[in-house]
């Protein structure tokens, strides 16, 4: 008579056998990897695309090569924006709106790079009610843009507003490039202008 140990060794060991994948199975498990590796390469290419883009419209700033005469171009490209919308026409809606929302790209990405270097720089150096001026100023430039944005793009006032919102941004462009700014950069090592240079393309770049 077998023990109750003996019978435990020899009971027969119970092995599972997976059943091998279906042709559908494989096929699923194809499909998914492709539809993942398909969906990495569109993430990667609108990375890439992402990246060209904003390396053109920062590329004009960079090509400058100095932060002076990078706002200075950035000014003067806002200014060709607002000569494009002051050309249209009340029933040109869609081109003002598009051009609108160019300008208001614009000069976000300016004042981003203004607010976050050049007048830190400016209160560093000294300045600081001309800085703090300046970045007030800022403020009624993002409420013309508000209110641009929420008028009929074919009011007959749209117009009239572009241009009031021109005159105050001339005048803040007519302080900052013959007034302040050269100061600043004259005042300034030649390294310090490089670095500070350096830092505003880095700043844009974010925005653009």
């Amino acid at each position: 008579m077998a023990t109750k140990a003996q019978e435990t060794r020899t009971h027969p060991t119970k092995t599972t056998t997976r059943a091998p994948r279906t042709a559908a199975q494989r096929r699923s498990r194809t499909n998914t990897a492709t539809m993942f590796g398909v969906a990495a390469a569109g993430l990667a290419t609108g990375l890439l695309a992402n990246l060209g883009r904003k390396v053109a419209v920062q590329a004009p700033s960079a090509l400058a090569g100095d932060w002076f005469e990078a706002i200075k171009a950035e000014h003067r490209a806002a200014l060709a924006l607002f000569d494009a919308i002051e050309a249209t026409e009340e029933v040109q809606v869609r081109r003002r709106g598009f051009l609108l929302m160019q300008l208001k790209h614009a000069l976000a990405k300016h004042a981003f790079t203004e607010e976050n270097v050049i007048y830190p720089a400016l209160r560093e150096w000294g300045d600081k009610a001309d800085a703090d001026k300046l970045n007030h100023d800022h403020g009624y430039v993002k409420q013309f843009l508000y209110t641009l944005d929420s008028m009929a793009k074919d009011s007959p006032d749209f117009l009239l507003q572009v241009s009031e919102f021109r005159e105050t941004l001339e005048a803040h462009i007519h302080e900052e490039e013959e007034q302040i700014f050269p100061q600043l950069h004259a005042a300034l090592s030649e390294e310090k202008n490089k670095t500070l240079t350096s830092s505003a393309n880095r700043e844009g770049f974010k925005l653009a």
